[in-house]
């Protein structure tokens, strides 16, 4: 596969991840639905984790800051690891409560790397411990 074509991929992959994570996840932590039964829901889900309303707006902040982190080629590394660190918050949290729901975020993370590597190769080659620099011939 031709780096051109792996940097596309790369860039398709982290699209789709930074969209599920601003729009179907952080947007809906900070805003309040109007649904009686969801309101009821997430009610129930907050008091399950024992955290409040606010954490959770706090939290969606955070999600979305680091995805646009993510997104930015220039800051793109720095938001992998906060995305790792979030993702990993987001794990630690499932598995404390005991549900299965902790293997999403695993995955994403898993992903992030990976797109972030077809993104910029300097990372595949720092994974498997080569220089990170090629050296001319």
């Amino acid at each position: 596969m031709s780096p051109k074509v792996q940097r596309i991929i790369g860039w398709i992959l982290s699209g789709l991840i930074a969209e599920f994570l601003i729009v179907a996840s952080g947007v809906p932590k900070l805003i309040d639905n109007p649904d009686p039964n969801a309101k009821q829901q997430m009610e129930e889900i907050l008091n399950k984790i024992g955290w409040s309303a606010e954490t959770i707006k706090v939290i969606g902040v955070i999600e979305i800051l680091a995805a646009l982190l993510y997104m930015v080629p220039r800051t793109g590394f720095l938001g992998a690891i906060l995305l790792t660190g979030y993702l990993g918050g987001a794990i630690a949290t499932h598995v404390r409560v005991g549900e299965l729901n902790w293997i999403m975020p695993l995955v994403m993370g898993v992903l992030a790397w990976v797109a972030l590597a077809l993104r910029n190769p300097i990372f595949f080659r720092l994974v498997v411990g080569a220089n990170p620099t090629p050296q001319a011939a």
